[in-house]
């Protein structure tokens, strides 16, 4: 049975940071579990590991799509279990890095995802409803229907909370339950990264400024200029949106500057609850366990 490390936890806890000391200590490979890190050209709003970082330990799964090329979930994890087989047979660790819980669990879980046709007039229909009265609208009835899987997906993913209207419209069965999992396909340790919610809450809306610093605003107007709008689902990402709108003029700069944070508060949140649910995980209260934190990580991989 293949060894599976996994990093996960709410945004701006410090994964990345963390998973590159374990990975030197341990001699992994990381395998991003970020559904926006596999854009190119999103590299600011999404945080990825900066270019030293990736050549200090080698990194999969980033910058491997145009973001306007689509991508689901089955696509991820297909490529993420040829990763795992790849970095294992190097005799290196894999460790699954991320924050995208739906990712996580497909992998982890091992989904079988039913494969099912679109049917372009049901697709329409949803399209529509979304123009007419707005995502949000579109997911409080997907909340309503599947209430499992619209909390793993979050409100702002408009691809799967179209994709799982159209799956409930016609078959009147929700998109979660078509879902097969087989939880023991790896020898799986599962760690998570915590902290007190207003360090959290702190540690975020810095982050915001430092992104805003290091171009983030200059980051979304290439990627507009280049004709990446809000059609697109990477488009939609946390802070991406945001500055769209600003670029635009339907935001001044300190309305999308607490918009940014305060959705991302919403979305650490969420990404808590989600992964709170699995009982498996072995978590870590980043503040409590300082220096110690790599030492303690990298001492339970040892004896996986």
């Amino acid at each position: 049975m293949l060894k599976l490390v996994t990093i996960v936890g709410p945004t701006a806890v410090g994964k990345t940071a963390t998973a590159i000391q374990v990975a030197e200590k341990v001699g992994g490979e990381i395998i991003s579990c970020d559904s926006m890190q596999v854009y190119r050209g999103m590299d600011i709003g999404t945080a990825k590991a900066s270019i030293e970082e990736q050549q200090k330990i080698p990194h999969h799964l980033i910058d491997i799509l145009s973001p306007d090329e689509d991508f689901s979930v089955a696509d991820y994890q297909a490529m993420a279990k040829e990763k795992i087989q790849d970095i294992t047979s190097r005799g290196k660790i894999p460790i699954l890095v991320g924050g995208t819980g739906l990712y996580y669990q497909a992998v982890v879980d091992n989904y079988y995802f039913f494969p099912m046709e679109s049917r372009q007039q049901a697709r329409r229909h949803l399209e529509n409803m979304c123009a007419d009265h707005g995502l949000a609208y579109l997911y409080q009835i997907l909340s309503a229907v599947d209430q499992e899987y619209a909390i793993k997906i979050g409100p702002n993913d408009k691809k799967r909370i179209i994709r799982a209207l159209e799956v409930y419209h016609l078959t009147g069965i929700p998109f979660s339950q078509f879902q097969i999992k087989n939880p023991h396909t790896y020898k799986l340790l599962p760690i998570g990264l915590t902290m007190p919610r207003d360090l959290l809450y702190q540690r975020i809306e810095q982050r915001v400024d430092q992104m805003l610093a290091e171009g983030l605003v200059e980051e979304v107007y290439r990627l507009s200029q280049a004709g990446y709008n809000l059609d697109l689902n990477a488009m939609n990402a946390l802070g991406y949106k945001q500055v769209y709108y600003y670029l635009q003029g339907w935001a001044t700069w300190e309305e999308m500057v607490d918009e940014i944070k305060l959705e991302t508060r919403r979305f650490a949140k969420r990404q808590c609850t989600w992964f709170r649910k699995d009982k498996r995980i072995h978590w870590f209260d980043v503040d409590k366990t300082g220096s110690e934190l790599v030492e303690k990580i990298s001492a339970l991989i040892e004896g996986l």
